[in-house]
């Protein structure tokens, strides 16, 4: 295939878009709260503005580096070995909110180290799998070892408790061994022996538990257990078809909780309606459309699984943290990719992404 002179100008462009939305929408959810805390409005839009800053430039240093480099062992197991230091490292922290998930370097920079374990888990599959495509009925000297690394740090990040980034972890992974061409026994095997972790995850643990107890009827109980989910619907609900308009919101005015990071779509359907709505899934889905169109068109196994998951995991995070805020599942912890207030999240999602504009560069 020819080469390409430059990057997929669409996915720059929707990222760049998706960037952008996201600061509005940060400092339309936070302002109010944000002046009520600091006496500033720009308290939270000035720190999410400082990581897409340095998000930028990592994704501009990236797309100008060889995706080929990432393909070496050296670099694969440093990921790796940094990564699981890093999600052990974080229980020796000061708890935040009773959960380990932040590095806390004074009151300005917190560092989730569950974020790195996405791309992580992406680059160890894609070095992994390239070679094995036509070893994938081998369970235990492909599946097996294929799954180790990802299990080990969906594990850790259970442990912190982060159940949201951990079922993303998961899906991602089960997601790109599909693609290298796993069975789908194997997959109902995997879901099979993952089923009493959920169960504990889910009922045994009392916060949770509550969720879902409560998930199917908020209602009976809309100011304890069902308080986010009905607060999030109500904000939906009242945007009607146009929204209320910019900056014009109700339910950000501290009846909804995390109206800047987990329930962000809340907001956005409360003040952009339902066209506002309609409008950022249509920037998913086209930026799902390049994304996995580079990965497809791709004839190097390597670059194919690495635009795939990273691809992937976007969406995957996107789909749950929307599914929340429109209560299709039950309520959990997990930012809404470019668009939540989260340094981590976006920094290192820009940085994937400069890593999959530089794929786009070897197709036509």
């Amino acid at each position: 295939m020819a080469k390409r002179v430059g990057v997929d100008k669409w996915l720059f462009g929707i990222v760049l878009l998706l960037v952008l939305f996201g600061l509005v929408m940060v400092f339309s959810a936070s302002a109010v709260m944000s002046q009520a805390e600091s006496g500033s409005p720009y308290k939270y839009v000035a720190k999410q503005g400082m990581y897409a800053l340095f998000g930028m430039m990592a994704l501009f240093a990236l797309m100008r580096v060889d995706y080929k480099r990432y393909n070496s062992y050296p670099v694969v197991a440093s990921v790796v070995v940094v990564t699981t230091m890093l999600l052990v490292t974080v229980f020796g922290m000061h708890a935040l909110n009773h959960t380990h998930r932040w590095f806390k370097l004074g009151n300005f920079f917190t560092f989730q180290p569950s974020e790195i374990a996405k791309p992580a888990i992406v680059l160890f599959l894609a070095y992994f799998l390239q070679k094995r495509i036509h070893l994938m009925d081998d369970w235990k000297g492909t599946i097996l070892k294929a799954a180790l690394p990802p299990l080990v740090f969906v594990a850790l990040i259970l442990k912190e408790p982060d159940l949201g980034t951990a079922l993303v972890c998961a899906a991602v992974t089960m997601a790109m061994l599909y693609l290298a061409g796993m069975q789908l026994k194997w997959l109902g095997l995997a879901a099979l022996a993952s089923t009493p972790v959920m169960y504990y995850m889910l009922w045994m643990v009392p916060f949770r538990r509550a969720r879902m107890e409560i998930f199917f009827h908020p209602e009976l109980d809309p100011l304890g257990k069902g308080f986010h989910t009905m607060q999030s619907l109500i904000a939906v609900g009242t945007g009607g078809v146009w929204g209320r308009g910019l900056m014009e919101g109700v339910q950000k005015l501290f009846y909804l909780p995390e109206s800047h990071t987990d329930f962000i779509f809340a907001n956005i359907c409360e003040e952009l309606g339902l066209l506002g709505a309609v409008a950022l899934v249509g920037l998913f889905c086209m930026f799902g459309y390049r994304g996995l169109r580079a990965a497809f068109l791709s004839t190097d196994p390597f670059a194919r699984f690495l635009a795939f998951g990273l691809t992937s995991a976007v969406l995957i995070q996107a789909f749950f943290n929307m599914s929340v805020a429109i209560a299709l599942v039950p309520t959990k912890g997990i930012t809404l990719p470019f668009i939540s207030f989260g340094g981590t999240s976006l920094f290192f999602t820009l940085a994937g992404m400069g890593v999959l504009l530089n794929i786009t560069r070897e197709i036509d």
